[in-house]
C-alpha cells in the first residue's frame, strides 16, 4: 500500500479548486479543446410577460462587483439573463476586483457608502459569516418563494434563513462532482454497470464498494489497481443527508454534528477504502489522463475535468453517474455548487435587483433556453451521449435535496484554506483526512480527526453564535 502525504494532498486540493474556480469565470464560444460551438444557432431571447419591466421612474442600472464581467466581451453573445434584463430596461455596470481582494473591496465600499455594489456573487462565507457582518440584506421584499418561478428553490432558500428572513435566492444548482468510468473496462471485468444500477435506483455505497473491491482484487502480477481517484469524500459523506455543522433556525444557533453516527459510518467506510489501498490520492489532472491507463476504475470530479480535451475521445465508451447514495436512506441528496447573487447592504435599487434575479432564474429554468444549452454542450463534446447529459440534468434538479455544510460559512478557520497554515481548512480536514497519512505514515481515523479538531469547531461556533445574537439584537 502506497503511503499518502498530507502536504501532497493539500497540493492536490489546491489544484482542484484553482482549476474549478477558473472554469466558472466566464463563457466562450469554444471549449477547452478548441472546438467551435458557434454552429449551434444561438437561441433568440424574446421579451416575456412573465417578468415585469423595471417600473418607470426606478433606477435601471445595477452595480456588480466581481472578478468577471456579466456583460458580453466584444464579439461574444449576451447571456440569456442579460438579454432578458436589457429587454426589461436594465443594465449592469461592472466593478472589477481580483479574487484575493474582493471581500475587502466589498466591505470598504459598504463602509464608505461609495459605489456600493447592488449584487455580489454568493460564496460559502456569505452565510452566516458575512451576513452577521452586515454586508448583505434579506431578499424577502423582492423574492416571493410562493411564486412559481421560485417555489422549487424554497427548501434550499430556507437553509439560508436567519431570524425569519431569507438572505439567498437560489438561481440554479450544479453538482460539485460526478463519477466517470470506462464502460468497456466494466464489461471486460464482468462488473455491474453503475449506470444501470443508477437507472434502477440501486446505485449506492454497497454496490460501489463491491465493484471497487472486485476490480482491485482482480489485479494480477505487478498490476496496480485503484478503485477511485478525485474529489469525492465530502460528497459521499453528505449522501447521509448530514453535515459537520447543524443549524437550529428556531434559536438562530449553530452546533457541532461531529458525533453523528451516520457521519461516523461514512467516514469509517472511506477510511477502510484508503486502508485497503483502493484510493489513488494524487492529482492526475483529468478524466482522460486518469481513465486511459485502465488501472483506475472511477474518476470523480466536476464536469470541467470531463469535457473538451479532458473528456472522452473517438473510440471511448465512457459513462457518468452521480455519487452513490447512502443505502440507509431513500432521500435523494446532492452536494451542489449554487449560483446566487447576494443583495448588498446599502443597495437602494430594489426594483432593478428584483428584475435581475427574475431574469436569471428564468434563464436557468426555461425549457427553451435549457434545450439550446444542451445542444451547445453536446456539439462541443461529441463523445458524450444524451444519456450522459441527462444524468447532469437530473442531478441538478430540485428532485434532489441540495446539501450545503454551514461549516464552510462560519469563519476563515473552518472554511478558508488560505487561513490555515497547512493549506487545508478545518471543515475540509474533517471530510477528507481519513484518506491521508501524515509524514510518519500514520493514517487518521475519524475518531482521531474528531478529537483533534472538535475543540476548534466548538470555539468557532461559540464566536459565530455570539455574533449572531448581537446582529439580531441590533435589528430589533
Amino acid at each position: 500500500m502506497i503511503k499518502r502525504n498530507i502536504k501532497r494532498t493539500a497540493a492536490f486540493l489546491t489544484a482542484i479548486l484553482s482549476v474549478s474556480g477558473a472554469a466558472g469565470c466566464g463563457s466562450s464560444s469554444k471549449t477547452s479543446s478548441g472546438e467551435d460551438v458557434s454552429q449551434v444557432e444561438t437561441v433568440v431571447v424574446n421579451d416575456t410577460s412573465e417578468i415585469d419591466a423595471i417600473p418607470e421612474g426606478a433606477e435601471t442600472e445595477i452595480r456588480w462587483m466581481g472578478t468577471y464581467d456579466l456583460n458580453p466581451a466584444k464579439g461574444k453573445d449576451k447571456s440569456v439573463e442579460m438579454s432578458l434584463f436589457n429587454n426589461k430596461g436594465g443594465t449592469v455596470v461592472w466593478d472589477q476586483v481580483i479574487d484575493s481582494q474582493k471581500f475587502d473591496k466589498l466591505a470598504a465600499a459598504i463602509m464608505s457608502k461609495q459605489n456600493v455594489p447592488d449584487i455580489f456573487k454568493y460564496e460559502w462565507l456569505a452565510f452566516p459569516c458575512q451576513v452577521v457582518k452586515d454586508m448583505y440584506q434579506p431578499v424577502d421584499s423582492i423574492v416571493s418563494f410562493d411564486d412559481p418561478l421560485w417555489a422549487d428553490t424554497k427548501e434550499t432558500a430556507d437553509q439560508f434563513e436567519m431570524a425569519g428572513e431569507h438572505y439567498v435566492a437560489p438561481i440554479s444548482f450544479e453538482p460539485t462532482t460526478f463519477m466517470m468510468y470506462d464502460y468497456d473496462l466494466i464489461q471486460s471485468e464482468g462488473l455491474d454497470d453503475p449506470y444501470e444500477l443508477y437507472k434502477n435506483g440501486e446505485w449506492n455505497w454497497n454496490n460501489w464498494v463491491d465493484i471497487i473491491d472486485t476490480f482491485c482484487s482482480n489485479a494480477t502480477g505487478d498490476d496496480i489497481r485503484y478503485g477511485v481517484n478525485g474529489w469525492f469524500n465530502t460528497q459521499i459523506i453528505q449522501q447521509t443527508g448530514k453535515t459537520m455543522i447543524n443549524y437550529d433556525k428556531a434559536n438562530n444557533q449553530f452546533t457541532s454534528n461531529l458525533n453523528d453516527p451516520d457521519i461516523e459510518r461514512a467516514e469509517n467506510m472511506l477510511y477502510d477504502l484508503a486502508k485497503n489501498g483502493y484510493i489513488l490520492n494524487e492529482w492526475t489532472g483529468s478524466a482522460s489522463a486518469t481513465l486511459k491507463g485502465g488501472n483506475v476504475l472511477f474518476y470523480v470530479m466536476g464536469t470541467w475535468a470531463m469535457t473538451g480535451n479532458a473528456g472522452p475521445k473517438d473510440g471511448d465508451d465512457w459513462r457518468i453517474v452521480p455519487m452513490p447514495s447512502d443505502p440507509n436512506t431513500d432521500e435523494k441528496y446532492m452536494s451542489s455548487a449554487m449560483t446566487a447573487y447576494m443583495w448588498v447592504k446599502g443597495s437602494t435599487k430594489k426594483e432593478a435587483v428584483k428584475t435581475w434575479y427574475e431574469c436569471c432564474r428564468m434563464a436557468a429554468t426555461s425549457d427553451e433556453y435549457k434545450e439550446n444549452g444542451k445542444e451547445k454542450f453536446l456539439n462541443a463534446n461529441p463523445h458524450w451521449t444524451e444519456e450522459m447529459y441527462q444524468v447532469i440534468v437530473d442531478a441538478s434538479s430540485t428532485d434532489y435535496k441540495q446539501i450545503f455544510d454551514y461549516g464552510y460559512g462560519i469563519s476563515g478557520t473552518l472554511s478558508d484554506d488560505n487561513s490555515n497554515e497547512d493549506g487545508s481548512c478545518v471543515t475540509r480536514k474533517l471530510y477528507e483526512y481519513t484518506n491521508n497519512t501524515d509524514d510518519s505514515g500514520h493514517r487518521y481515523t475519524w475518531a482521531e480527526l474528531r478529537e483533534t479538531w472538535g475543540p476548534t469547531v466548538e470555539s468557532e461556533l461559540k464566536t459565530i453564535n455570539a455574533a449572531i445574537s448581537s446582529y439580531i439584537a441590533s435589528k430589533e
